[in-house]
């Protein structure tokens, strides 16, 4: 091989992609179907990332003993679907380099998949425990098909911090909640999940260490992760976050961010203690580190108690609280919003000037008509579920004896402990029988574990007995295969 020759190899080699077999499955999502064979449908998930883009010319795939094993099939199965997309010119075999995606390499190497995408891959054939939407309520349709907006000066232009009026009403329900609060500390934003990263691409930077629990949601440590942001996890307890372990994260790691999830977490359902909340308050103002407090899920406590705000138990720390309708009114709707320090308020109002310049009008002055009957609305979200989640703990001991799980106090779902195997690799199997679920190892920081399933209550009562008598059948055929 000449020196040219190898100088363009080495750029092809930095130019393509290794695809490992847990990438891999994780981009096919829930592959498979029940009116297809099994390597029809392997190779239909595979040729779709390709014309997707998801996978690019010269990207190298696992081999095909690596691949069954992770997607717990046979090696005949991958086999017979790497054969189909070779036929078809989708692949191609290399002397020395294994299977590749057949094509001309990119410019550039791309940003792999987000773990967050692979919680909406459900198959509209497939009994769907993987989303947790809550339904929309009749009392909140009754309100958005009478709801009848009143334009003016005012709602002529969309201001990037929301409309007046909304902030007004915001701030008057959080302060009624027990956290103080002005319209100038508030930022309406299209759902909490903007909300997040708005306030990533503002407090990170490439290197910066952000610190959350060690199980938690996706689309935020996603988010960091394509800043270029370290995710540090910290141990979850059954009072919340391992207090000791955060203290010393911040002194070791300096961490710019700290975010957490003490309201019904997501997906664990932990309500954090009150003595554990007044800590971490107190750690965020004697350190100077910015905590984001998520309570999104704050509402949805079946005891009907709504916990304090960490920033309502020390005003003077760097507290930022997101909040959204989402939970408790309606998920369609997607307006949330965040408090925070006047002046971290005004340079997020800058960076959505960058981004998407503001919430939508018709969307705010809807959210005004909900917000009006929030009391009622979160009263019955969180009855709702709290009787979904009875029903779901009941049909896990008839279905699922043996796995284990805490009664959660809140939220939305059911978290789930495997006695044995691999969470991502039932869930695999169960894909193949029609019921698609997360596994453990969707929602990790940055550790490793695979043991949980999330089983969420919002469906309805015949889906969710349906799902869980499937997930049943598909755990007893998963341990009988060894």
């Amino acid at each position: 091989m000449t020196l040219l020759d190898r100088a363009t190899s080495a750029l092809v080699d930095q130019r393509t992609a290794v695809v490992s077999a847990e990438q891999l499955a994780l981009r096919l999502g829930r592959w498979a179907t029940t009116d297809a064979t099994l390597s029809a449908s392997l190779a239909d998930g595979i040729a779709r990332l390709v014309r997707e883009g998801e996978l690019r010319g010269g990207d190298r795939l696992p081999s095909e003993r690596t691949l069954a094993a992770t997607v717990s099939v046979s090696r005949g199965t991958v086999v017979s679907a790497y054969a189909r997309l070779y036929d078809d010119g989708i692949l191609d075999r290399r002397q020395g380099s294994g299977t590749r995606v057949a094509g001309t390499p990119p410019t550039a190497a791309r940003q792999s998949a987000g773990r967050a995408e692979a919680l909406y891959a459900t198959l509209p054939s497939s009994i769907d425990l993987l989303r947790a939407v809550p339904p929309i309520s009749p009392l909140a349709v009754d309100i958005v098909q009478r709801h009848r907006p009143v334009l003016d000066a005012s709602t002529v232009e969309g201001d990037p911090a929301g409309l007046p009026a909304l902030r007004s009403l915001i701030a008057q329900l959080m302060t009624d909640d027990g956290t103080a609060t002005t319209a100038a500390q508030i930022l309406v934003t299209h759902g909490a999940q903007q909300a997040l990263s708005l306030l990533v691409d503002e407090l990170v930077s490439p290197g910066d260490t952000v610190l959350t629990e060690e199980v938690a949601w996706p689309g935020f440590t996603d988010a960091v992760r394509r800043r270029g942001g370290q995710v540090h996890g910290i141990r979850l307890t059954p009072d919340g976050v391992d207090i000791d372990a955060l203290e010393m994260a911040i002194v070791v790691r300096r961490p710019v961010l700290i975010a957490l999830n003490p309201h019904n977490h997501n997906p664990t359902g932990v309500q954090t203690s009150l003595a554990v909340r007044r800590r971490i308050a107190d750690l965020a103002a004697e350190h100077g580190v910015t905590v984001i407090e998520d309570r999104v899920l704050a509402h949805v406590s079946f005891d009907g108690v709504t916990p304090p705000s960490l920033a309502s138990l020390r005003p003077d720390a760097p507290i930022v609280v997101v909040e959204s309708l989402s939970k408790w009114a309606w998920e369609g709707l997607r307006v949330g919003w965040l408090r925070a320090d006047p002046v971290l308020v005004r340079r997020l109002r800058g960076l959505r000037q960058t981004t998407d310049l503001s919430t939508s009008v018709p969307s705010q002055l809807l959210a005004i008509d909900l917000i009006a009957q929030a009391p009622v609305l979160r009263r019955t979200v969180a009855t709702v579920h709290r009787e979904a989640a009875d029903a779901a703990a009941k049909l896990l001991a008839v279905h699922l004896p043996d796995w284990r799980f805490r009664p959660p106090r809140g939220g939305l779902w059911l978290w789930a402990q495997l006695p044995s195997g691999s969470a991502a690799g039932f869930a695999r199997y169960a894909a193949g029988l029609g019921v698609s679920v997360a596994g453990s190892a969707q929602f990790m920081s940055d550790v490793d574990a695979d043991d949980h399933i999330r089983i969420p209550v919002t469906s309805t009562p015949a889906v969710l007995e349906a799902g869980i008598q499937r997930l049943g059948e598909a755990w007893r055929g998963y341990v009988g295969r060894g």
